[in-house]
């Protein structure tokens, strides 16, 4: 394996996919796709906050 084809071992987090228009109903479900988007989007942004300190010189 030549080094750019090593996998990085720490690779920056990847933001969760945003929930289309049209992906949620409306109709108060106990588990709205919107409320999961949120979820996720803490972890991302508490994945990113640390991956961010373990990499101080990487840019935003």
């Amino acid at each position: 394996m030549t080094p750019s084809q090593i996998p990085d071992p720490d690779p920056r987090p990847v933001p969760p996919e945003e929930p289309g228009p049209n992906e949620c109903c409306g109709s108060g479900c106990p588990l709205c796709v919107l409320d999961l988007y949120a979820d996720e989007l803490v972890r991302y942004r508490q994945a990113l906050a640390a991956w961010k300190q373990r990499h101080p010189d990487a840019a935003d």
